[in-house]
């Protein structure tokens, strides 16, 4: 099998972690039939996507290790064939029950899956060429959620909500001959394979590292904000602020393309500035458009048009926050890249589920509790990387001053 080129390896993981954006967002057009075939309410049945992002994580922590032992190839091959066989079963669900069991197991292959790509990149690449890699696999990746609930509505229409667990089955297939036919096993496997305590134990060195989780909870907590836009623009724009149902996707599909095109400004970035100082400018970035929209909805001077721009200046700059502070992370554990990011992705969606969740419990009408989560949340991840990451890096640059000075 011949080394793969960077453009095909971004392409290839993209189209890989795509999985996950794919399974949360297509299907949710459907809830209301799927809720009406198993006989519940739209509101136990939208629990899935909770339980899903919960599996997710787990599945993560789960597989990441044993993608350190075994190699990437195996992992991601039994990860995909999870996914499909898991698809394939929701199309034949007959209960709520069935429902959340088989989208708990279809989380666990998606997180198998989703869990490689940065391992992978992390295998072949390093500093700012992993960076920029990652900085391409997040714009192609980018597309899914921008396309699947579109391609949701239209498979419903055509053959009705099981042809979109047909879909996804059919794509993990995809994903499955690719993975087969074009991916060489990039990790180089221990003489000795860690065992389970080993396994603990190198959790442990990952949680404890304070510059590492500094740069986990960046992205946790920007991924965090980011799900507190998604779980309440329905409301704040089709309810509170009265949009039509036509400019809803418009508005939503906009800060896609925003945070693809801050990909790309990162990716040209990169060849001038290292990636961690680029993650401070974009969560600095972030962190102004959520004082500002804090201060725009406290002085009522809020519309549809400046509240839009805001959140696309938060959102948006996930294409310089979430690449810069991977790579960063992963720089820290070479041989165990897969386990980290199996930390920093149970991390990441326990944190969006978590952000969603709460806005809902809260049921405050209104748009403050989608703005304060979000304000809140990018504050918290300025104070926890410069209180975790720049605070020990800027300490060991001062003990190392004196020894260059003599």
């Amino acid at each position: 099998m011949k080394p793969i080129s960077a453009r095909r390896l971004a392409l290839l993981v993209a189209a890989n972690t795509a999985l996950a954006p794919f399974a949360i967002d297509a299907y949710l057009p459907a809830m209301p039939m799927l809720a009406e075939h198993v006989g519940a309410s739209v509101h136990h049945t939208s629990i899935s996507i909770s339980i899903f992002l919960f599996g997710f994580a787990f599945g993560q922590l789960l597989f990441g290790p044993l993608s350190d032992r075994l190699g990437r190839r195996p992992v991601l091959i039994g990860g995909v064939l999870t996914f499909i066989v898991s698809s394939l079963a929701l199309t034949m669900i007959d209960s709520l029950h069935a429902l959340w069991f088989w989208r708990f197991i279809q989380a666990l292959g998606g997180g198998a899956c989703v869990v490689n790509s940065p391992a992978i990149v992390r295998d072949c690449f390093s500093g700012r060429e992993a960076a920029k890699v990652l900085s391409t696999m997040v714009m192609i990746l980018l597309l899914a959620p921008l396309l699947a609930p579109a391609l949701g509505s239209a498979l419903l229409y055509i053959g009705g909500w099981q042809l979109i667990f047909a879909f996804l089955a059919v794509y993990g297939l995809g994903v499955l001959g690719s993975v087969l036919w074009l991916l060489p096993e990039t990790s180089v496997r221990p003489e000795r394979p860690a065992s389970a305590r080993q396994v603990l134990g190198h959790y442990r060195q990952i949680v404890t590292h304070r510059a590492a989780m500094g740069y986990i909870f960046a992205v946790a907590l920007s991924f965090a904000g980011m799900f507190a836009f998604i779980t309440s623009s329905p409301y704040v724009y089709l309810d509170y602020y009265g949009v039509s149902p036509a400019a809803y996707p418009l508005l939503f599909g906009i800060n896609i393309l925003v945070m693809a095109g801050s990909n790309r400004v990162n990716i040209r970035l990169l060849s001038r500035h290292s990636p961690r100082r680029l993650l401070k400018i974009g969560l600095g970035i972030q962190l102004c458009a959520g004082i500002a929209l804090a201060a725009t909805v406290a002085l009522g001077l809020d519309s549809v048009p400046l509240i839009a721009v805001l959140v696309m200046c938060f959102v948006g700059m996930s294409g310089l926050i979430n690449p810069n502070a991977v790579s960063s992370m992963l720089d820290y554990f070479p041989q165990m890249s897969a386990t980290a990011n199996a930390v920093l992705g149970c991390v990441q969606f326990t944190a969006g589920a978590l952000s969603g969740g709460l806005i809902s419990a809260i049921g405050i009408p209104g748009v403050w509790p989608m703005v304060l989560m979000m304000l809140l949340s990018t504050l918290g991840a300025n104070l926890l990387l410069r209180w975790l990451s720049e605070r020990r890096m800027l300490a060991r640059a001062a003990l190392d001053a004196p020894s260059k000075d003599s």
